[in-house]
């Protein structure tokens, strides 16, 4: 599976804030007696590394994504595309009751979009110039409402909270993990062996694609939600245009693989580490409703 970009700053930074941890001896993992783990110091240390990994992801995502895109963001508009670039976004933004959205294009043939941002009141909405020339307005300007109902739904907020949960537990079981290794395999009696902390990373690598899973169902559910937000932003019909659109084009050159989380459509993968439903299961859900 591809390595999403949020995912993968997020597990760098857990496994450089445990190994940090542990080269200055900040752990306080076992009880008094030097045998049995602290399980209420073991939790907290979790949450600490869990949390911070998940949020310094977060603050940096928009930052990262500009980067790894190249994407420019029209300060002053140089031409008719940029002028109603701006005008929709800032007419969408109103409608969704948040604020006026950074607004830049990224240069690849892919028909895509994508938001990112930690403040709904201060996110990023990019498109590509490949979108720009293969859709009509009406379904550019219904990619757009998808992508502001995502930066109103705190779509980037809630997946951080649930990867700083998912992150927690998978510190907290690998160290346990490699606590049982310590003592059964490698009859460590007190204190921590070196296989402690190398089954602890291996089982943190092993659970973390497990909560990889866990992420990717809550990413299939949001573009359903943000579907339904740009049908009501946009029309219903210019939304099922758009989707419609993106299906016909899906044989065109894909974005980057660690950014296809963000953006509006994706290739297609194994389902459970998909992060976006099949086109065909989007245009349906809206036709029903």
């Amino acid at each position: 599976m591809r390595i999403l970009l949020f995912l993968a700053t997020n597990i760098a930074i857990m496994m450089i804030l445990s190994i940090t941890f542990r080269l200055f001896g900040i752990e306080g993992l076992l009880a008094e007696n030097g045998v049995d783990l602290n399980l209420q110091s073991l939790l907290i240390y979790a949450a600490v590394i869990g949390f911070s990994g998940s949020f310094i992801s977060l603050f940096i995502s928009k930052f990262m994504a500009k980067r790894s895109m190249g994407v420019e963001v029209i300060v002053t508009p140089s031409n008719q595309t940029e002028r109603w670039l701006l005008k929709t976004v800032q007419e969408q933004a109103l409608k969704a009751n948040i604020g006026l959205p950074e607004v830049g294009i990224f240069n690849h043939p892919s028909p895509n979009a994508f938001a990112t941002g930690w403040n709904r009141n201060n996110a990023l909405v990019a498109v590509s110039t490949g979108l720009l020339s293969h859709m009509s307005q009406n379904e550019v300007e219904a990619v757009l409402a998808h992508e502001i109902s995502h930066v109103a739904n705190g779509d980037m907020v809630t997946m951080t909270l649930l990867q700083g949960v998912l992150n927690t537990f998978v510190v907290f079981l690998s160290r346990i993990i490699g606590h049982v290794v310590d003592r059964n395999v490698f009859n460590v009696k007190s204190g921590h062996g070196p296989a402690f902390w190398i089954v602890s990373m291996v089982s943190q690598l092993v659970l973390g694609l497990l909560a990889t899973m866990i992420m990717m169902w809550f990413s299939r559910y949001r573009e359903f939600r943000a579907d339904e937000g740009g049908a009501n932003i946009a029309g219903r019909q210019n939304m099922i245009a758009a989707l419609s659109k993106l299906e016909q084009l899906q044989n065109l050159p894909q974005l980057p693989k660690e950014m296809s989380a963000f953006a509006i459509s994706s290739s297609k993968m194994s389902a459970l580490f998909s992060s976006h439903p099949p086109l065909a299961k989007r245009i349906a859900s809206l036709r029903i409703k």
